[in-house]
């Protein structure tokens, strides 16, 4: 398993570290700190690194490093006799532009001793040894963390890879079913929706399509809406088939299978039916128009996360612009999504979800590999992660934060108490990314017409090229 970019991305308020400089040692990947190394050091100093400005991108919470963690960290050590330097390397760039530069440092050792990154990138930075499972470079004081009970093992895999925790979760979010009140009552359909299978996703769809001018229902399909396409529609349906896209252990991805027909089956049965608008689905456009079209009450089914909520339909047109709904609060609702048939679902699951989200980690080149575990764990804590919620609403990763401050959030609430402990994860590999474009085109072929069967073979075929049949299962 593996929480979105805010999807247009929505992976969380917390990008990926920029690794400008740092406090690290040798310059090689290999290797890893001495966990004991300058454990007793009177006068440290500390790099934090993150994807964050203050006036730009993150600007929320690079005022929260800034302002908030860097003073009382270092207040807090110099209590225990400790003097330390704490400094912060902010930068907004796009992602893409930031994890080059974060693997060039973590390969030169030139990196900074904390650093956010994306849950997406673990498997391809632990595979390189660019980054070392919290037990190596910390030893107990990582895996004794009280912290970690606060945090939900579904939550906690966004950050591990070959069930090694590599560092803590700094935000997540959560995919749901949306639908307007207004639309299900003119369908006849209860205000209080929540279908436990497929047939019954589309038994309510159906009773839509008898709404004029209402598509009945939106699920993220095709080239053009990108990774949105995958993490939004396709891998929460996959997760109701019994079997996540990349099996770990295995070291294998679902090819042909049965349930990657079985989904593909399901965009057929939307797209093919009249269910869904096709147009969406091969338009660059295509999702805006979507967010545009929900909130103007010509939606009545909209498979999307929660950045939907907090940030596209939000009440107020200042915040939200066009897509605001000043009655959202009592038009829309929400819904979890079930697997294919009750049982049917990952871990014998009746409801699925899928996740995005990043966190912190460690150098493993750190000279300071207690100090740095301690800045990490105090940026993670309670009342660290409370005032960074409080600053920009958010789900945390911690259970005790999210009943404080999402209690006034009806739909945040809701995610945290009932997603998030079902959710699952994109696979954290390397091949991922071209993966994903082959689902996006195979989503994007039976939205054109082609069969289930046809698109799962010409998909199996790229992800052969990709990954090599040694690591494609059910052909």
């Amino acid at each position: 398993m593996r929480p979105s970019v805010p999807f247009r991305l929505a992976v969380t308020g917390l990008g990926a570290a920029l690794l400008l400089s740092g406090c690290v040692g040798a310059k090689d990947a290999g290797g890893g700190a001495d966990p004991s190394a300058n454990a007793d050091a009177k006068d440290v100093t500390l790099v934090i690194s993150a994807n964050d400005v203050k006036g730009g991108k993150n600007a929320a919470e690079a005022a929260w490093i800034e302002d908030e963690v860097i003073p009382a960290f270092v207040a807090a050590q110099k209590a225990k006799g400790v003097t330390a330097k704490v400094t912060f390397n902010g930068a907004g760039v796009e992602d893409e532009q930031y994890k080059t530069k974060l693997e060039l440092n973590l390969r030169t050792g030139s990196g900074s001793d904390v650093f956010a990154a994306d849950g997406i990138w673990l498997g391809e930075l632990a595979a390189a040894g660019y980054v070392k499972p919290l037990d190596d470079v910390v030893g107990k004081a990582a895996s004794g963390w009280d912290g970690w009970d606060q945090i939900s093992e579904a939550v906690q895999a966004n950050l591990s890879f070959k069930d090694q925790r590599y560092g803590i979760p700094n935000g997540t979010d959560g995919r749901v079913l949306y639908f307007n009140k207004t639309l299900f009552a003119k369908a006849g359909l209860p205000a209080d929706w929540q279908p436990t299978s497929w047939d019954e996703i589309l038994q309510a769809a159906r009773a839509l399509k008898k709404v004029p001018g209402v598509t009945p229902l939106q699920v993220n399909a095709g080239v053009p809406m990108g990774e949105a396409t995958t993490a939004q529609g396709f891998l929460p349906l996959l997760a109701g088939t019994g079997a996540p896209l990349y099996d770990e252990s295995k070291g294998t991805w679902q090819g042909a299978t049965d349930g990657v027909k079985q989904v593909l089956g399901f965009y057929q049965q939307v797209y093919g039916a009249g269910l869904g608008d096709p147009r969406m689905q091969q338009d660059k456009a295509g999702r805006d128009q979507s967010f545009a079209e929900f909130a103007q009450g010509k939606v009545g089914i909209l498979a999307e996360g929660d950045y939907f909520w907090r940030s596209v339909i939000c009440p107020s047109e200042k915040d939200c612009g066009a897509t605001s709904m000043k009655d959202r609060d009592s038009v829309v609702g929400w819904a979890k999504i079930p697997a294919r048939q009750p049982g049917s679902g990952v871990n014998g699951q009746d409801f699925v979800s899928v996740s995005g989200g990043a966190g912190w980690m460690l150098s493993p080149k750190t000279k300071y590999p207690q100090q740095a575990w301690e800045l990490m764990a105090f940026m993670s804590s309670k009342e660290m992660q409370a005032k960074l919620s409080q600053a920009q609403i958010r789900i945390s990763a911690r259970q005790d934060v999210n009943a404080e401050t999402l209690k006034n959030d009806p739909l945040l609430s809701f995610i945290s108490e009932q997603v998030l402990p079902i959710t699952t994860y994109r696979p954290s590999d390397e091949a991922y990314n071209e993966v994903s474009l082959g689902i996006q085109q195979a989503t994007a072929d039976v939205v054109s017409g082609k069969s289930p069967d046809e698109a799962a073979t010409t998909y199996a075929q790229t992800l052969t090229k990709a990954v090599g049949a040694d690591h494609v299962a059910g052909g």
